[in-house]
């Protein structure tokens, strides 16, 4: 009979909330924040509940970044709507 291996275990997250303004200038920070969590071995969840505005530059981190760097939670309907019409014109 073979041994089966043990079944990898889910990885911790963590939440990293972003309100106000995320512009350029934030990314690279933000960009910190989400790889030090990688780093300690927990899966970053970034919670924009309360994210009112938002750059060009700071959506396509979003939409870059979002299930191969980390989840997007408490998206507001705006960014959504923008995360979601960004990605239908590049596949277009």
């Amino acid at each position: 009979m073979k041994s089966r291996g043990a079944s990898p275990k889910p990885t911790p997250p963590v939440t990293i909330r972003v309100s106000g303004q995320l512009f350029q200038g934030h990314v690279p920070y933000l960009d910190q924040l989400v790889r030090s969590a990688a780093e300690c071995g927990l899966w970053p969840r970034l919670n924009l509940s309360r994210l009112e505005e938002l750059d060009r530059a700071a959506l396509y981190y979003l939409i870059e970044g979002e299930n191969r760097d980390f989840a997007i939670d408490s998206c507001p309907g705006f960014i959504r709507e923008w995360i979601d019409h960004e990605r239908s014109q590049a596949a277009a």
